[in-house]
């Protein structure tokens, strides 16, 4: 059994952090906002693969707590990045492997600053899951984790899918991990862009619109010409291939009732949006790249311009601006 930690022990980290422990491995999750109840009645975890209560959890408040593992598991929300190597750093051997299980693009070179390239991996979790009341966690459905190494070590790759399939999480190994990120993008892009570009909607919202599931298919399959390239130029023979993964996001999300996007949910909060490394670093590398994809540069100007105002970080017209007399022009 493997030592594991988990920073960034939200909805993503606690869920996948629950199963691990479940299957009798020592994990020690690193929290805040849960930290008290966690301590004082455990972890509940809601789902459809089986509810389960973890009675004794290892929770702390601080990562030099945590000791050093054999694994971390990073789950910080990518507007945290920043602190993503201190945090996990205390944790951190020489034999220590480092997951990633964050969305967005430009995660992996960030770790690999900290840590060895060689100790550092990716994660993409393809999965419906809330946070309740703390302690709580709603897995919703899916739980999917695609995976891949820093520097493509096919063994690498499969001692990390022994230790998530020992906890029952279904795993994939990705046909490298530049490919699993653009192509958890193809979701991430047009479903969490969408749903606070259109003021705070749910995927169904967006199925139902004609017009907002074509700009969905406009979104997805520029993120399919920009991953493509940015595959190709890093010599890779994978691709993507736009007629089998779009009709596969859509299908997805239509089993998903009217779910609610983790950007959707922080927009609503007013908290910060990971709009740079979903939406703002793949419009960049696609501009260093020279390839157009103007739907998800519009989209990434509306959605940080949104983040924001909803933060207060951006003046907006209020009624009594508007009863204010209009300059008139000759």
């Amino acid at each position: 059994m493997a030592n594991i930690a988990v920073v960034g022990a939200g909805a993503v980290g606690g869920y996948y952090g629950a199963r691990l422990a479940q299957a009798g491995h020592d994990v020690r999750f690193l929290l805040r906002r849960d930290l008290e109840a966690v301590r004082a009645r455990g972890l509940q975890v809601f789902s459809p693969a089986g509810d389960f209560h973890l009675d004794h959890v290892n929770a702390v408040a601080t990562p030099e707590e945590l000791g050093t593992v054999d694994w971390v598991i990073c789950s910080l929300k990518t507007t945290s990045l920043d602190a993503a190597g201190p945090l996990s750093a205390p944790c951190v051997g020489p034999n220590t492997r480092v997951i990633a299980l964050m969305n967005g693009l430009g995660i992996e070179s960030r770790f690999s600053q900290w840590f060895e390239p060689r100790q550092v991996f990716g994660g993409m979790a393809f999965v419906c899951i809330n946070r309740g009341e703390p302690g709580v966690i709603h897995h919703l459905d899916y739980g999917r984790v695609s995976i891949g190494h820093a520097l493509d070590d096919p063994a690498e790759n499969e001692l990390l899918r022994a230790l998530l399939e020992s906890g029952n999480i279904e795993t994939v190994v990705a046909p490298n991990l530049r490919y699993a990120r653009w192509e958890k993008l193809c979701w991430n892009i047009p479903f969490n862009g969408l749903s606070v570009a259109g003021g705070g909607i749910g995927t169904a919202t967006i199925l139902a619109s004609a017009e907002l599931r074509a700009t969905a298919e406009r979104l997805m399959r520029e993120v399919v010409l920009a991953g493509n390239a940015d595959l190709a130029a890093a010599g890779s023979e994978a691709r993507l291939d736009a007629e089998e993964v779009i009709p596969r996001m859509f299908t997805l999300t239509g089993t998903m009732g009217d779910y609610r996007t983790s950007m959707v949910i922080d927009y609503v909060q007013g908290a910060e949006l990971e709009v740079e490394t979903i939406l703002g670093n793949p419009v960049r590398r696609a501009r260093e790249l020279g390839v157009p994809v103007p739907a998800i540069e519009t989209l990434y100007a509306i959605v940080a311009n949104a983040d924001r105002v909803r933060r207060g970080l951006q003046p907006v017209l209020t009624g009594a601006d508007l009863a204010q007399p209009r300059p008139v022009h000759p």
